[in-house]
This record gives C-alpha cells, sequence and structure tokens, in this order.
C-alpha cells in the first residue's frame, strides 16, 4: 500500500525505488477508477460485467471495490461517507487515515467518462499477473514435481489453465444488440446458401438425415446411443470420414483457413484401436468385407483397390485418438492442441461411458458422467464445433417388446438427455428379428418371419428423439453390414420419414 501513497500524496517526488521487476500493475488506474465511482456510481455500471475485486492489485482498493458493488447493488448510494463505516477505523495509509484517504480518491477524481478504459487497464494487468503465476508455477513444478505428476499431466493443467484464462480473459461478452444478433442470423444464412446442399451446419454426407437436421451445427452436442451391434460406431465412423473427406478449405483475410464445405475431423476411439477404425473405413470406402481384409481373405484386384484407397486417405483431414479412459480434462486439452495446430471443425467421442471424469472421487458414477456431459457441451461451445458423442443404453431395452430406444433408456445419468442438444438413437429391427428365425423351416410362423425379414433387412432406423433446432421423428436408412455402411435408401417405395 506504501506504492499507493507515494503515488497519491507525494506527486511530483522523484521516485527513488528500489531496481527490481515488479508485477504488472497501475496504482494510479486503480484510484482514478475508485475515485470516479465514489463521486458518480455510474462509473460503476461501465465496468461491473468485467472487473471484479480480485483484478485490484492493492488489497485495499480491492476491498473499496468490493464494498462499493455490494452497495451499489443493494440500491443505495456509495459515496466517502457511506463506505467509511465498514472499514476499519483506525487503518492507516502512510499519513493518511482510510477515511482522509477515501476522501483523496474522490476529491481527486475529475470525470467517470474514462472509467471504462480504466476498468480495462486494471483487467488486462491482472491477466498479466495471472500469467506470471501460471508461469512461475510451470518452473516451480518443473523442478520439484511430485512423483504421481508426470510431465504430461502438467503439459495438460497448463494448457488447462491457459485456455482458462483465455476464456475468462475477455471484456467483450454480455448482452449484445438485436441488430447484431440478426446480422449474424444472415450471415450464417448466407454460408448456409453458398454451401453444398445449402445447410446451415456441417453435412454428414447422408442426405436424408442433413434433411430432418439441417447438418450438424457447431457448438452443439450431439449424443449418438444404441445398444451394442445397432452400429452407432459406424455410423458415427460413417459421418466422421463423410465430413473429412468433403473438406474444402477457404482463405481468410488474415491467411488462415475456414472449412468452405465438409472439415477437419478430430475421432476419439475409446473402445476400437486405430487401426480397426481404419479398417472399417476402408472396408466401407472400396466395398471390401472387413472380415476378409482381417483375414488376408482377398484378391489382387481387391488389394489394389485397398492400396489405391489408403493413398486417397492419406490426404483426408482425419485425426484418431485411440487413448483409453482418458478423462474430460484431457480431452479438452488435446481438443484445443488439434484446433491451434491442425484446424479442428468437428469432434467425435466414442463413446461417453468409457471416459473418466476429472475429479480424484469417482464413486459417484453419476455425477462423473454428469461431469463429463457438462464438459463436453462448454468444449463445444468454447471451441464452436459440433461434438458427436456415442454412448450406451441401459439393457432395459431388451426386456421390452417394443425394443425401439427411448430417452429413458440413456445409461447412468438425466445429464446426458439435459446437455445434449440433439439425440440420436440407431435402432436396427433387423438385429432383432434374425434372432426370432424358426429353428424349423417347415414352422408355420417361417414363412411369416421371412417376410418380416425381407421387409427390415438391410435397413437401419435413425431416431431424432431430441432436438433443440427443428423437429423430431426417424429417418430410414440402408445399412449395408459387410461393410459397416450406412446410406440413403435408394428404393422410393420406402418412406424417407416417418413421424412418431
Amino acid at each position: 500500500m506504501n506504492d499507493a501513497v507515494r503515488k497519491l500524496a507525494s506527486a511530483g517526488r522523484d521516485d527513488l525505488g528500489v531496481h527490481h521487476r515488479e508485477a504488472p500493475n497501475n496504482v494510479e488506474a486503480e484510484q482514478a477508477l475508485l475515485g470516479a465511482i465514489l463521486v458518480n456510481n455510474d462509473a460503476y455500471y461501465r465496468v461491473s460485467d468485467f472487473l471484479k475485486p480480485i483484478h485490484f492489485n492493492e488489497p485495499l482498493h480491492r476491498k473499496i471495490f468490493e464494498l462499493a458493488g455490494d452497495t451499489i447493488r443493494m440500491g443505495k448510494i456509495a459515496t466517502t461517507i457511506t463506505l467509511k463505516t465498514h472499514l476499519p477505523a483506525d487503518g492507516r495509509v502512510g499519513d493518511l487515515t482510510i477515511p482522509q484517504y477515501l476522501a483523496r480518491l474522490a476529491a481527486e477524481a475529475v470525470t467517470i467518462i474514462n472509467a471504462e478504459d480504466y476498468g480495462r487497464a486494471i483487467y488486462d494487468l491482472a491477466l498479466r499477473r495471472s500469467l506470471i503465476t501460471i508461469g512461475e508455477d510451470m518452473v516451480n513444478i518443473a523442478y520439484d514435481a511430485p512423483l504421481d505428476m508426470p510431465p504430461q499431466n502438467q503439459i495438460e493443467d497448463a494448457e488447462r489453465r491457459l485456455f482458462e484464462l483465455a476464456e475468462t480473459g475477455r471484456y467483450d461478452g454480455g448482452f449484445q444488440s438485436f441488430n447484431d444478433a440478426v446480422a449474424l442470423a444472415i450471415d450464417m444464412a448466407g454460408q448456409a446458401f453458398e454451401r453444398d446442399g445449402s445447410l446451415s451446419g456441417i453435412s454428414t454426407g447422408i442426405h436424408s438425415l442433413d434433411a430432418r437436421m439441417g447438418g450438424l451445427q457447431r457448438s452443439d452436442l450431439i449424443v449418438l446411443a444404441g445398444r451394442p451391434g445397432m452400429g452407432k460406431t459406424s455410423l458415427a465412423t460413417n459421418i466422421a470420414y463423410n465430413i473429412a473427406a468433403s473438406y474444402e478449405p477457404e482463405v481468410q483475410a488474415d491467411g488462415s483457413f475456414k472449412a468452405k464445405n465438409g472439415g477437419v475431423v478430430g475421432f476419439y476411439s475409446l473402445e476400437m484401436s486405430s487401426e480397426q477404425l481404419a479398417t472399417r473405413i476402408i472396408s466401407e470406402q472400396t466395398e471390401v468385407s472387413s472380415s476378409k481384409i482381417r483375414r488376408g481373405d482377398i484378391s489382387e484386384a481387391d488389394f489394389e483397390k485397398l492400396v489405391a484407397c489408403s493413398q486417397m486417405m492419406q490426404k483426408v483431414p482425419l485425426y484418431i485418438d485411440q487413448t483409453g479412459g482418458i478423462s474430460i480434462a484431457q480431452l479438452s486439452a488435446r481438443a484445443r492442441r488439434l484446433k491451434r495446430q491442425r484446424g479442428l471443425d468437428c469432434l467425435v467421442v466414442d463413446y461417453i461411458q468409457l471416459m473418466t471424469g476429472s475429479g480424484k472421487s469417482s464413486d459417484n458414477r453419476v455425477q462423473e458422467i454428469t461431469q463429463i456431459t457438462t464438459g463436453l457441451k462448454a468444449l463445444g461451445k468454447e471451441l464452436n464445433v459440433p461434438i458427436i458423442a456415442l454412448s450406451q443404453l441401459s439393457r432395459g431395452v431388451e426386456s421390452r417388446e417394443d425394443k425401439r430406444p427411448q430417452l429413458s433408456d440413456l445409461r447412468e445419468s438425466g445429464s446426458i438427455e439435459q446437455d445434449a442438444d440433439v439425440v440420436l438413437f440407431v435402432f436396427r429391427e433387423e438385429y432383432y428379428v434374425k434372432n426370432l428365425e424358426p429353428r424349423d423351416e417347415f414352422d408355420p410362423k417361417y414363412e411369416e418371419w421371412k417376410m418380416k425379414m425381407e421387409q427390415v433387412k438391410g435397413t437401419a432406423d435413425v431416431i431424432i428423439a431430441k432436438q433443440r433446432h427443428g423437429p423430431t421423428g426417424t429417418v430410414k436408412l440402408a445399412f449395408q453390414s459387410e461393410f459397416t455402411r450406412f446410406a440413403d435408401l435408394a428404393d422410393p417405395s420406402f418412406s424417407q420419414y416417418e413421424e412418431h
């Protein structure tokens, strides 16, 4: 506090301070802002949406700003008279008592016109001090790291703290005018008009699904759920590859690249290895059965198709992370790093139940899933990309006569349904009908089963159970199990949409 007194009470005197590096601060800006608030409380509202007491370098200034804010929010006037009763009367600031110091702050305040500029200066300096703290912590921990903290964990922790600072370290938030919102909406409509398929979001490559959803909307959390064997990983893989394969970059005015069509995709494969995932994609693209590829049961012509496909796929911006049991903090850090280094337009997580929370206690699985879904939703907004998160369904589906999934079937937490902007269920009736095949083909029910099987064979339903921005319903697709591929139905006899 001595520095503040020296600068305020001893103006004009040469500064004889010692030569050492001092944390960035501007005591005069803090004093000028507090004085402006004491003279005219309107000055507080010019900075209160981004400036907090912790941003002041001097402890007494923090206390004064906090008291002023509490007083003003209660509908009272914050002046030197009303605030001094809440501060220690016997406290001293150099040669001045605290009431005298408050009076000096108010006396030297000239105008509130520059209050916001003072607030921004104080805020920016607080960010610089936070950066110094993070940097010092990095150095100190690196010198004397705990045994249970490997370097990779320190990197992820530092990245998390820096991105938190970047996200909160801004004063351009709050309300925006309706004119600005309308301009953004018109801009989005213009981009949709120019984009292939005239979609507001990123195309999945499956036209019937795009028609119902308008593509994948940025910052949305899209939960893709289903029972084992329904093909949710296949659908997610198909969509991820379709987006990456149709990537068409567009150079911006600042020299950076933005996706005009398609996009850069990050795929977290917590269940399958990257080789298994690549095999699925190659099988889908070449129409060579994935089981034959694994066994090596392929012809020379098939092998040539595989080689040609692999050469083409090397240029596709699809990045796979096969780390099992990854935490939401690790996933977020790696996604930020991918966006910074390569760009990122869509993220796929396969699947939620294989992730872990960031906390040390994992006793309550419901709370852990809540933390994961909340973290994924926040990450989507932060990076401004759609996130497709796969999820298992509870076994309760199997005990029902009607096997079609419902929102209540989402496993372990209602937060999955709550945090998701879109919930999609993959349902293949063929899977269940096939298991009902009569043992004897002379059974009277065999013909009935055969007819039913012909109706559902090679088809799949994608049930849109929830969608914040559009209608719900069912999209019927074709499914080729040998190639693990979903596609639009070519047969016009099938209804494209079924309302439920």
